[in-house]
């Protein structure tokens, strides 16, 4: 956890919640003192619908190639 002062906090603001969604979590003193606390918000989990999944990939075209293969020429296409 770490700990901020109120001047830089509101200086740093967008910084902050960005490591915050991240999963950081941290203090915001004023005068050296914890005044707030900065984490994130639980939130449920919406649940999948293994119908709908399963009917996306259904219309998904077959892959031909083997994955090793698709990652070797990605990877070596990029190297040049």
């Amino acid at each position: 956890m770490d700990v901020v002062n109120l001047a830089d906090a509101k200086a740093h603001l967008s910084e902050l919640v960005d490591r915050v969604e991240a999963g950081d979590s941290i203090d915001i003193t004023r005068r050296g003192k914890p005044v707030a606390r900065l984490t994130t918000i639980d939130q449920a989990r919406k649940p999948i619908d293994a119908a709908s999944l399963r009917s996306l990939t259904d219309r998904m075209p077959k892959q031909t190639q083997k994955a090793a293969d698709l990652v070797r020429s990605l990877r070596d296409g990029d190297r040049y």
